[in-house]
């Protein structure tokens, strides 16, 4: 399914998705040992190292792909395509999210309405300005960030722990978070 997305734009090498692939066997490799190591824990510790894993995996990756798409119009279907259908976490409740360092949603894989919208100036329930804190963590090369987010299936916005890192050689970071109790 993924190869059949790339096909389109028309700029895929086999070594690009090799390496993609790759990133991302390597991420699922170790969220999986994590799985193992906390059996019946829900540790935040090993569901914060599963989402900057996967995280760096799928930016890593991503970049490498995105190197030889041209226009922005392309850059931003690909990305769509690539991490809207993908699920993490024992009950698939992990999804990403990416951004430009404008405030522009990219992709929020649970909230497809906002999409190219700017949510720059967006506040949290708590007043937090949610995505200037994600960009200035991400232009640090990656981190954390704690703030309050609609959670699917639920009617009030919920605590969440965020990770995000830059999407090298491009305007875009991505990222993912677990919902806390």
């Amino acid at each position: 399914m993924i190869k059949k997305h790339f096909r389109n734009y028309g700029m895929i090498r086999p070594t690009i998705l090799l390496t993609t692939l790759f990133f991302l066997t390597l991420a699922i490799i170790h969220a999986d040992a994590c799985f193992a190591k906390a059996s019946n824990d829900t540790s935040l510790g090993c569901d914060k190292e599963i989402a900057k894993t996967i995280v760096h995996a799928t930016a890593s990756g991503l970049g490498e792909v995105l190197k030889d798409v041209k226009t922005e119009d392309k850059r931003i279907a690909l990305i769509r395509a690539f991490i809207s259908p993908m699920r993490f976490y024992r009950d698939n409740s992990g999804y990403f999210y990416a951004y430009d360092f404008n405030g522009v949603n990219i992709v929020l894989a649970t909230q497809k309405d906002l999409q190219g919208k700017n949510l720059y100036d967006h506040k949290d329930a708590k007043g937090k300005y949610v995505i200037r804190e994600l960009i200035a963590a991400a232009k640090k090369g990656g981190g954390f960030v704690e703030y309050y987010w609609l959670k699917p299936g639920v009617k009030d916005e919920q605590k969440k722990l965020g990770y995000v890192e830059c999407i090298p050689g491009t305007n875009y970071f991505i990222g993912t978070g677990v919902y806390l109790p």
